[in-house]
């Protein structure tokens, strides 16, 4: 296994790692970054952002992490194919192993690993992914004003998606599997009270309809067995998303969901010198503006926590040769 030692090591990409790789790299940090198995995030699969300040056209999501990483290499920025598959906190400097064969020890890491949205499995889904599918209501119910959709859950989540799409869109039909949704009780109420939801009890997606994009949903009732098809141009996927943190799970503290725990007004785990930004910690926003916003905190966070560290040292040799 071969072997190498950096100062700031970024375990991956999306706008919370390359937010954080600009800042380090202008800080003169010299960050390597690790894109992971996903090179830009969620937002690779994103077709249009029209959320993100600076943008006032839009644009594609890819081609925005490409301008993301092209910031961070300009200012010195080691960006590098790779995935992180294991770390060991244990002792200082920190230990990370990539791709199995390459073992980095770094004075400060930064995570951004993000999350991956679950989805249902099946194979229109995917197809249509970015035409129509979205997991993201706050991120793509705008290209649905005055629209019918659909959107699939029965959490918190897929009721804060539906009560948000109503605001924009003609018609919102909620696909719930079971008889009873699992949201809060507050939650259930708005939906209720909401005259342009419509909540369809015991439903599955057989198969999302349309050949370039989304022109509707195919469902089954599990209880009678009979199929039905709704009109749609947009089908919402709302049934949680899972934290990429499972190699941290042993030296961090994670929440009940997988998300990692940082101090409060801070990018700070409980391990000295590791970091969480972006979707990997961010549980409740989760949008490129906010992981961008955590980017920049951890970068500074680590700046802060080198410079300390180095103070440290020059006291302790002062002292050993006093």
């Amino acid at each position: 296994m071969t072997e190498e030692k950096v100062k700031v090591l970024i375990i991956g990409s999306g706008p919370a790692g390359y937010t954080a790789a600009i800042y380090a790299a202008r800080a003169g940090l010299k960050p390597v970054l690790y894109q992971g198995g996903q090179p830009g995030g969620q937002l690779t699969i994103t077709n249009d952002v029209e959320n993100y300040p600076g943008y006032p056209e839009g644009i594609n999501g890819p081609q925005m992490m490409v301008d993301f990483q092209k910031q961070a290499e300009r200012f010195g920025t080691d960006v590098r194919f790779g995935l992180a598959t294991k770390v060991d906190f244990s002792g200082y400097p920190h230990k990370v192993i990539i791709d199995d064969k390459h073992e980095i020890t770094a004075n400060a890491v930064i995570i951004s690993t993000g999350a991956s949205a679950k989805w249902l499995g099946l194979e229109s889904e995917q197809r249509l992914n970015g035409m129509g599918v979205s997991a993201c209501a706050v991120c793509d119910g705008f290209f649905y004003k005055g629209q019918d959709v659909v959107v699939v859950g029965a959490g918190d989540t897929a009721a804060e998606e539906a009560t948000y799409l109503s605001n924009i869109c003609n018609k919102v039909t909620m696909l719930v599997r079971r008889d009873e949704m699992r949201a809060s009780k507050i939650m259930q109420r708005r939906v209720e009270k909401t005259k342009n939801i419509e909540v369809l009890w015991n439903t599955e997606t057989e198969e999302v309809l349309g050949k370039d994009a989304v022109e509707g949903v195919r469902v089954v009732n599990n209880v009678t067995g009979e199929k039905s098809e709704i009109k749609a141009t947009g089908f919402f996927v709302a049934i949680g998303h899972k934290p990429n943190t499972e190699i941290f799970k042993d030296y961090l503290d994670l929440n009940e969901a997988g998300y990692i725990l940082t101090k409060a007004g801070s990018t700070k785990t409980k391990v000295e010198g590791v970091f969480a930004s972006g979707d990997a910690q961010d549980f409740t926003y989760r949008q490129a503006v906010t992981a961008a916003g955590t980017g920049c905190m951890a970068a500074l966070d680590a700046e802060r926590f080198l410079a300390e560290k180095e103070d440290e040292l020059e006291q302790q040799e002062v002292t050993e040769k006093a």
